[in-house]
């Protein structure tokens, strides 16, 4: 059961390079252990529905948009946007809000981003709480934007690449790439239509009609296809394999992995795999759910887990 629906108590616009002011809010308990919640995409962003994973007398709740996301500016920008400069944005966060050690939680990209600061700066970090695990590497983005997943999901898959000409199937990202960095503001918002669809009609077990209507909202789908193009065109910005390569960083660190079991867009392989590798997680395999943080048996695991992590810290 989610927690009631709260309102924050403070927001800002908190810009962090010449280019690029985030939005930023606070909620719940001022006093209460400081968690940070890490949206997905990347180039999703975050909604009030957010901070209901956390027990607002027991967290202080920090949310953000990151890098050309949700209401930070400028909008769907690409411009010194990489990992390394949202790690650094969670630092200059996290001195800003003067917090010595804050509890990460992250879903998707926000699993992938929790991971690279943790390895950078693992004595910051309290516990961490994650869902969907992607790992980022070229195997995982194969798997559903070069082709793998069509083998389960073909009808959507096939409404995917018809924007494409079959010259250009070879690599689907970079196919998309181009049309989405496209001066013409026809092909980018097409472009970016058919790829936040793609991702929208493929997150839940069961088809969710309001979630895939979400996803073709024009602002929301210009600033996720665009920047997870950007991405992956960059391989996230790791050398290959880094989450896992450095999972022994994480091993002093508490922490949930929660994972839907039939998972479309990020496999649960990834999820055994970190669990492996980092000592102090706990698994929470969901065997009625995909990937969507708003099914019914994630969003009690994630709830759970909060409640867990508070019991072990305090």
């Amino acid at each position: 059961m989610l927690f009631p629906a709260i309102k924050p108590a403070s927001t800002w616009r908190f810009p962090v390079s010449d280019e690029h002011v985030l939005y930023l809010e606070e909620s719940g308990n001022p006093q209460g252990i400081p968690v940070v919640f890490l949206h997905g995409g990347p180039g999703g962003s975050c909604d009030p529905g957010h901070r209901r994973f956390f027990d607002p007398e027991k967290y202080r709740i920090i949310l953000f948009d990151q890098r050309g996301c949700g209401k930070s500016k400028p909008h769907a920008n690409l411009n010194n946007n990489t990992t390394w400069d949202l790690v650094a944005d969670l630092e200059k966060i996290r001195e800003f809000l003067k917090i010595d050690r804050w509890v990460v939680f992250g879903g998707s990209w926000g699993s992938t981003l929790a991971l690279a600061y943790a390895i950078s700066h693992n004595e910051k970090v309290l516990g961490l709480i994650l869902r969907g695990i992607f790992l980022a590497r070229e195997t995982d983005v194969d798997w559903f934007f070069r082709g793998d997943a069509a083998r389960i999901q073909p009808e959507g898959w096939a409404r995917f690449i018809a924007p494409i000409p079959l010259s250009e199937r070879g690599d689907i990202v970079a196919a998309y790439y181009s049309r989405l960095t496209s001066e013409n503001e026809i092909i980018r918002m097409g472009a970016a239509k058919a790829w936040s669809i793609w991702e929208g009609s493929s997150i839940t077990l069961m088809p969710d009609k309001k979630l895939v209507e979400d996803f073709s909202d024009p602002h929301f789908a210009l600033s996720i296809a665009r920047i997870e193009c950007h991405y992956f065109m960059n391989q996230s910005f790791f050398e290959p394999n880094y989450l896992l390569e450095n999972a022994l960083k994480l091993k002093d660190i508490p922490g949930f992995i929660v994972h839907g079991r039939y998972d479309m867009v990020c496999p649960i392989d990834q999820a055994l795999l970190l669990h492996q590798g980092w000592s102090g997680s706990q698994l929470k395999v969901i065997g009625n759910a995909g990937h969507a943080a708003s099914e019914p048996g994630i969003s009690h695991a994630l709830v759970e887990s909060c409640n867990q992590m508070f019991e072990l810290l305090v």
